[in-house]
């Protein structure tokens, strides 16, 4: 089980995650895209990396708009894994 991050550890980290913010034990953002197919060609590229990596985010999508949220459930609370995701997530927006 990987071990997680107190709250300034995870900031601190946060400053090099352009728009991520962290909350309740996890880091979260909100994409938005010009339209629906681009928000789902994004969403379909996140999640073939999330099963690769077998780490999957929480989130929900309305029209051009995605909310994800990561978070290591089995840790309770960010991980190295939510933070390689997040880095990865940020090349396919």
């Amino acid at each position: 089980m990987n071990a997680y991050y107190a709250k300034e550890e995870v900031e601190s980290r946060l400053v090099f995650l352009t728009g991520w913010k962290f909350r309740e034990n996890g880091i979260e953002k909100d994409f938005e895209f010009r339209d629906f197919v681009r928000c789902f060609a994004f969403m379909t590229c996140v999640a073939m990396e999330a099963e690769r990596m077998n780490h999957h985010p929480d989130w929900s999508n309305s029209y051009n708009k995605v909310k994800v949220r990561l978070t290591t459930h089995s840790a309770g609370g960010v991980t190295d894994q939510d933070f390689k995701l997040a880095e990865r997530i940020e090349k396919y927006a």
